[in-house]
């Protein structure tokens, strides 16, 4: 089904594969070309490396590349994208380091916080600000229910060979030929002031599609086998992927879309899809033929690695709690139920790490048959025109039952939704007993349709991860995600929430022809680019807060240690709740205080207590009172000869509260993950590997130290333990990669090396600075 070959290969126009390295030779290869009608210079390409370069991925990128060097990249986007959870930060960073008017098209969506259910006023006042700031900056305001952001900017943005940025990390379209990477706010601060992205140059993994999917699977299935296949290996960490092969023109392009944009999920930078006539129509229909280009590799093109995917071989699948990684086939799953939920359901207690809690998933095992509570098809995965058209034919005459199973439809924008209507789409879903609702993402993280507790919802979404379907541990509630494909959502609704999978059911056959109304965008949407206003006023809400002052880095730092996370991988979930938390994501110092809340409540409460030390060291002179432990640590971390070294010490020693996990940032772009952190003051997070480079960098940008601890040194950090790094500002400046640090523990004090590898000058300025508001702060009139 797919088979991961962890060795370079060269491919023919990514139509064929022609040899792997250590396999072919050139006269092989030339050999091969040969036959196909083709020549090419083989000296050039296999021995120069000029196969490289015969990928589409690296044509984009050089395109986009504004700097002279090949190896470290510094990007400049054709768009960007943000939602209602993300965009006030970003613009509200951007202005205070002296932003005048969006340089490039800046989308601004509304599909998170869309329902305006929490916290009074907040949310519409956030789209106040949202509608104010495209009006003052010169950007595209898309209202409440218009469009998922995703698919707004495939309906709209997208254009082959182009590159978007987004603040939401299923920033995805590579199917229609776009180069699409999802990262933090301040990358997009980046952008809206003429900075540039700075990566070195991807490797470049050759995703190999071959035969047709049968009947009853869908585009999530495929999906989810290539993350199964990746996520726990690693092999596409921060690489693109990019999607060749014979059996891509057996694939409608929602088809594509939808395995596309769970891409994200295997931890890949981005992505990029060889287009063809169907793309073609794809733009046509949508009223941008200019949108529309052919891209392919060259001749031969050489990748780092192949992901080969048998697409005839595909089944119905399904991810257990608590990652879109935990995959199994549904027939699989069926015929082994009791034994694989027991298992699954052990892994879960672990993660959820809470005892009180009775967490179970083999009740769900109702005379051999594994039954669910819920079923939900939604956002830029599941809301696509295709899934709910079919959705309709499986469901037309039947009914989901009036027993506890229930099930929701969002197409993901209003003209899908309006064609739907068009084509009698919406009656057989209705009369079934589904509820058709408005393009929303809330199901997607946890601000909708949150099942009762202990329940298992069925999805087709993009994450599974603990509690991200609304759940709150700390109140005693748990219930479960399991991803799936729409088609089989709509097999087990028709069974009444038995689990089945769509290829054990008859699906009729149906017309999935799509006529786009542009009419819906044009009478809502507010288009402002190119035509900034600035004696537009901002509109801002009572809860619309600036962010608080961060101090620049110090000559050493102390870290107390507030949080120890053994858990094989973090998500930003777990980080930072989704969900209703979301609502106050305009304002930093209210959003903190759910920082870590899922998976240590005890840590917003230790890490006030470093800050509130820090705060008095700040004023310090020479007077102790308050700051008994601090010289207590630093007499015991370095060597002071006098009390007036102790005094300098103290002085030039910032304090500030340091996270310690195995392999923190798995799933959102969202930097509030990293700056909540800080603004309750930590300095740094330690970790074996950063899950995503995009976690990573949101630390930077905050102006937190991204450490990473080597296999060869002490790793077990215990809760109230210290870490003193004398001289880490010169270790930063100076672009020291390997830096000794003293961690001052009740077990005694032991020296360990802490490592912060591949800084660029930027990141390091933005570090010295404490934060990349900082740094612009004082570089914005340089």
């Amino acid at each position: 089904m797919v088979e991961v070959i962890k060795k370079g290969v060269y491919l023919y126009r990514g139509k064929s594969i022609l040899g792997f390295e250590d396999e072919v030779s050139s006269s092989d290869i030339a050999g091969h070309l040969k036959s196909l009608g083709e020549e090419a210079d083989l000296n050039s390409l296999l021995e120069g490396g000029e196969a490289r370069k015969n990928t589409m991925a690296y044509g984009i990128l050089t395109k986009h590349n504004v700097s002279k060097d090949s190896k470290n990249l510094r990007i400049k986007f054709d768009a960007m994208a943000s939602h209602d959870i993300t965009y006030v930060g970003i613009i509200q960073t951007a202005k205070a380091s002296g932003l005048k008017e969006f340089p490039i098209p800046y989308v601004l969506t509304n599909c998170h916080n869309s329902l305006c259910a929490v916290g009074g006023t907040i949310n519409e006042d956030d789209h106040n600000f949202g509608l104010s700031a495209a009006k003052k900056y010169g950007g595209i305001y898309v209202p409440a229910h218009q469009a998922v952001i995703h698919q707004y900017m495939r309906e709209m943005m997208s254009s082959c060979g182009r590159m978007i940025l987004g603040s939401d990390s299923h920033t995805r379209y590579g199917a229609l030929g776009t180069m699409a990477m999802g990262e933090g706010g301040p990358e997009l601060v980046k952008q809206l002031l003429g900075k540039t992205y700075d990566i070195s140059s991807p490797e470049v993994i050759a995703v190999y599609l071959e035969g047709a999917p049968r009947k009853g699977v869908g585009p999530q299935d495929v999906a989810l086998s290539i993350i199964g296949a990746v996520f726990k290996n690693s092999f596409v960490k921060n690489k693109v992927m990019e999607f060749v092969g014979p059996g891509i023109s057996n694939l409608s392009v929602d088809y594509r879309n939808g395995i596309d944009v769970m891409t994200t999920e295997t931890t890949c930078l981005s992505s990029i899809w060889v287009t063809d006539e169907k793309v073609q129509e794809y733009y046509n229909i949508h009223g941008r033929p200019e949108g529309y280009a052919k891209l392919e590799p060259g001749v031969v093109a050489y990748y780092d690695g192949l992901i080969k995917v048998d697409l005839d071989k595909v089944e119905p699948m399904i991810a257990l709690p608590f990652h879109p990684s935990n995959v199994y086939s549904i027939k699989e799953l069926n015929s082994n139920a009791e034994e694989i939920l027991r298992v699954v359901e052990g892994e879960c207690r672990k993660q959820i790490d809470n005892p009180s809690i009775g967490f179970t998933l083999t009740d769900k095992i109702v005379n051999n048959r594994i039954k669910v509570d819920q079923g939900i098809v939604a956002g830029c995965s599941g809301g696509t025109f295709e899934n709910i058209v079919k959705m309709a034919a499986i469901l037309d005459q039947k009914s989901v039952g009036s027993d506890y199973f229930n099930l929701s439809v969002y197409p993901a924008s209003q003209p899908i939704y309006m064609e739907l209507i068009k084509n009698g789409s919406i009656g057989p879903l209705m009369q079934a007993g589904a509820v058709v609702k408005t393009a929303f993402c809330g199901p997607c993280f946890g601000a909708g349709d949150a099942p009762a507790n202990n329940s298992l919802s069925i999805r087709h979404t993009t994450r599974n991860f603990p509690s991200r379907e609304g759940s709150k541990p700390g109140s005693g509630q748990i219930a479960s995600v399991a991803l799936m494909d729409a088609l089989s959502i709509a097999a087990t609704a028709v069974n009444g929430g038995l689990l089945t999978p769509a290829t054990e059911i008859d699906i009729p056959e149906v017309e999935v022809k799509y006529n786009f109304n542009s009419a819906v965008y044009k009478n809502r949407v507010y288009n402002g680019y190119s035509a900034a206003k600035a004696e537009e006023e901002l509109k801002y809400g009572p809860n619309i807060a600036d962010w608080p002052q961060m101090s620049a880095l110090t000559d050493n730092i102390l870290l107390k240690m507030v949080s120890v996370i053994k858990d094989p991988v973090t998500t930003t979930d777990e980080l930072i709740p989704s969900g209703e938390t979301s609502s106050y994501r305009s304002n930093p110092m209210k959003l903190a205080e759910f920082t870590l809340s899922r998976k240590d409540p005890k840590y917003v409460g230790r890490a006030k207590e470093v800050q509130a030390v820090e705060k008095s060291r700040q004023t310090f002179d020479g007077d102790y009172a308050g700051l008994e432990s601090l010289k207590e640590v630093l007499s015991s971390a370095a060597e002071v000869n006098s009390e007036e070294d102790l005094e300098q010490l103290v002085k030039n020693t910032q304090l500030g509260s340091v996270v310690f996990a195995v392999k923190p940032g798995d799933g959102s772009a969202r930097e509030q993950a990293a700056s909540c952190q800080k603004v309750l003051g930590g300095f740094a997070n330690i970790a074996e590997e950063y899950a995503t480079k995009r976690y990573r960098s949101n630390l930077i940008n905050w102006g937190m130290i991204p450490f990473v601890i080597p296999a060869s040194e002490d790793r077990a950090f215990e809760v109230g333990e210290y870490v003193f790094v004398e001289g880490i500002k010169e270790a930063i400046s100076s672009g020291q990669e390997d830096i000794k640090a003293v961690v001052v523990s009740a077990r005694g004090n032991r020296t360990i090396t802490l490592q912060v590898k591949g800084l660029t000058e930027d990141e390091k300025d933005i570090i010295l600075a404490g934060s990349l508001i900082n740094y612009y702060t004082v570089n914005k009139n340089k």
